[in-house]
């Protein structure tokens, strides 16, 4: 992958010898850390919410304070966007959004939200698939670790074939997984606006807006009670809208045009660490052997993934 085009006038963020900036570290461990945590986030919303509606919720509002903080910062000439980034932003949008979170927020109410973020870690090896799908060729040890990852993956869904957990949940959140994939590979090709924050508000509201029209077309509104939501589930939501939202969707959407896309997915093997362990400590969820084994062998694949790739730099 090469480095990212000047962002509104300004120098790339890595120099012409590859030096990350520390920009670029700030940023990527805010995703470490504010993304490992939305996975519990995710299962307390869900756990009295419908799936695609909160996630609706949660991407629209956060877009929307995002474009007006945009246009506060810079003016309202900073929304303006051509026809083909408005496109490009919207297609990601829906790729990451309900594609990637939505299917997450749906698999975890079937299941625990450290499966789910290991299901998740395997980001990075559907990316290397995309590219090698697309005429480039990976080194050896990059298709050797997908090829070890995949058989995490499996061990992962273990629980799944064995009735532990629901299998339509598991499979939903590989399949979220790999739209996820697409839509971070697709970001590293299409023409987005040039402000990485206006390009994040569109993705939001587009992705947001499809949401919450997938969770109309499930008849998530029919019987639909409020009042019957726990606090919880809306102090849930508040912290995904800022902390997940706001923070970590834009970070992590800044990263993709700042940075190599090798090292911007490191946070794959980063963010089930900090799940798992707050799924265990808040929600006591079960550290079971397929979880266990099958989370040591994607999180090893990952890095042995992301290690080869950024030696390629």
């Amino acid at each position: 992958m090469s480095t990212s085009t000047p962002v509104d006038g300004q120098q790339p963020v890595q120099s012409s010898q590859g030096k990350i900036t520390g920009a670029v570290w700030t940023a990527l461990g805010l995703v470490y850390v504010v993304w490992g945590s939305t996975y519990l986030g995710i299962r307390i919303v869900v756990e009295t919410m419908p799936p695609f509606l909160s996630a609706g919720v949660r991407f629209m509002t956060a877009g929307l304070l995002l474009a007006a903080a945009v246009a506060w910062r810079h003016g309202p000439a900073a929304l303006r966007v051509t026809r083909t980034q408005l496109g490009s932003a919207a297609l990601v949008g829906l790729l990451l959004i309900p594609g990637g979170n939505g299917l997450v927020a749906l698999g975890e109410t079937w299941v625990p939200s450290g499966l789910a973020a290991l299901l998740v870690a395997g980001v990075p090896m559907w990316v290397v698939v995309l590219r090698a799908s697309t005429g480039d060729r990976p080194p050896l040890r990059t298709l050797g670790g997908v090829l070890v990852g995949l058989a995490g993956l499996a061990v992962l869904t273990s629980p799944g074939l064995s009735g532990a957990v629901r299998l339509s949940g598991v499979l939903m959140v590989v399949a979220a997984s790999i739209m996820w994939s697409l839509g971070s590979f697709s970001a590293s090709k299409l023409t987005l606006p040039n402000n990485p924050f206006t390009g994040s508000a569109y993705q939001m509201l587009a992705g947001g807006a499809a949401a919450m029209t997938c969770g109309l077309l499930r008849g998530e509104h029919r019987g639909l009670d409020p009042a019957a939501f726990s606090t919880a589930s809306w102090l849930a939501l508040g912290y995904l809208i800022l902390f997940g939202s706001l923070v970590g969707f834009t970070a992590y959407v800044w990263l993709l045009q700042a940075a190599p896309l090798s090292l911007v997915a490191t946070y794959a093997y980063v963010n089930p660490v900090v799940a798992v362990a707050l799924g265990a400590l808040i929600l006591g969820e079960a550290l079971t052997w397929p979880i266990v084994a099958g989370g040591a062998i994607v999180v090893a694949a990952v890095g042995v993934i992301v290690t080869t790739e950024r030696q390629k730099k």
